[in-house]
């Protein structure tokens, strides 16, 4: 799959840094001994592989209420955020970075300093001036050629502010920090107040799907029960991971799925199934409920390029007979108007990411026995098949 612009870059001078530091996509590690090694040498000639697994063996506790598994020992959130971009921070945008940024906004206040964020306000504040005195010039420049071609003069227009010579005029300009803050402090006491006074509170949130494929799909992570602390097995998992999105909610785990409930187009299923069918084709694959689409799907990880496709995903019933019985309403079961398809791929667009569209066939129950659905092994019904969409714009695309 070819996005339209190959993902904007991302990262720029850190390039190299991200490069060591997000150097492997997946939680678990190969090991290999080296080659020069007698072992080695002797493995290799009787035909035996000597790769070592290496695996972090990471903990969760499943949190049915937000339909997430939470990660809090710092040391698995590093792992898990680095080699994969698994997981969101409950108190950040992606990245679990709470902590460091108020860190870092006590230093700024400490050393006198703009943070990041304090200083993308300024850069924002600062164009919003540009565009308003910009505006006001171009309005005096119009309304000095209408007064000298009544009076019949020569007219004398102001100068335009340009983007390239443009500069903040001294009320427009934001405060600097410390005009009105205490003396600062040294660097002892920014030092003590970090360790005794700013407690790290955020924690990493998985998606079901994402907690599912490490547990299942790379059997490094282990899910706890959140009232017993005790880890799971992978059948007490499968049923209550389903049973998250039950027809009646419940705030604590369930290892128990009613015949009601245990069917092919449970949620869970079919939103899994697309998640492990592109994290399987090596993407990485996070929430896109931002675009108004199901999954965002990115190269390498978002601090390298920004995501390329947004992924809808259109459950489709292989017998329609299930689709009536359901008790489960599914997102786009049913056929979407043109004017929200049309929302969708327009607000993708703007962005520059491909709309795709996700049909998943879900198998027929009259077809697949019923106690295929007591396992993963059910995910082997189940098919995914994509359909690129693109708007067509006049003017960019005569070619």
């Amino acid at each position: 799959m070819v996005g339209r612009q190959g993902g904007h870059n991302k990262g720029g001078g850190r390039k190299n840094e991200n490069n060591k530091i997000y150097a492997h996509p997946l939680p678990i590690l190969f090991s290999e001994p080296p080659q020069t090694s007698l072992s080695h040498k002797l493995n290799a000639f009787l035909g035996i592989n000597d790769t070592k697994v290496l695996n972090p063996h990471c903990h969760g506790v499943l949190d049915v209420a937000t339909r997430s598994v939470w990660v809090t020992d710092p040391k698995d959130v590093r792992i898990l955020w680095t080699r994969g971009f698994f997981g969101k921070g409950d108190l950040s945008r992606s990245e679990p970075s709470w902590h460091a940024r108020q860190v870092n906004a006590m230093k700024a206040a400490a050393g006198n300093y703009l943070t990041s964020e304090e200083i993308r306000e300024k850069r924002r504040n600062e164009r919003k001036q540009f565009k308003l005195d910009r505006a006001r010039a171009l309005a005096e420049a119009a309304a000095e050629a209408e007064a000298a071609f009544v009076e019949g003069r020569e007219a004398v227009l102001p100068e335009i502010p340009s983007g390239a010579t443009w500069k903040p005029s001294a009320q427009s300009a934001a405060p600097e920090p410390g005009d009105d803050a205490p003396p600062s402090a040294d660097a002892d006491e920014v030092e003590l107040l970090e360790e005794e006074l700013l407690e790290d509170v955020e924690h990493m949130q998985l998606t079901l799907q994402e907690a599912f494929f490490l547990c299942w799909g790379l059997d490094c992570l282990t899910i706890l029960d959140p009232h017993t602390s005790q880890s799971l097995s992978l059948q007490q998992i499968w049923v209550s991971l389903q049973q998250a999105f039950g027809i009646i909610p419940s705030l604590k785990p369930v290892y128990t799925i009613s015949p009601e409930e245990e069917r092919f187009d449970n949620p869970f299923l079919v939103n899994y199934a697309v998640y492990h069918h592109y994290r399987s084709l090596g993407w990485v694959v996070k929430s896109g409920i931002k675009f108004c689409v199901d999954l965002l799907l990115y190269k390498r990880g978002p601090v390298f390029h920004h995501a390329e496709f947004g992924v809808l995903v259109i459950p489709v019933y292989e017998d329609p007979a299930d689709k009536l019985s359901s008790p489960y309403a599914l997102a786009n079961a049913d056929p979407m108007s043109w004017t929200w398809l049309s929302t969708i791929n327009r607000v993708n667009s703007q962005v520059q990411k491909t709309l795709v569209l996700a049909y998943v066939t879900i198998p027929s129950s009259s077809h697949v026995p019923h106690h295929t659905l007591s396992s993963p092994a059910c995910l082997n019904h189940y098919s995914v098949r994509e359909v690129v969409l693109r708007r067509f714009i006049p003017a960019r695309m005569r070619d």
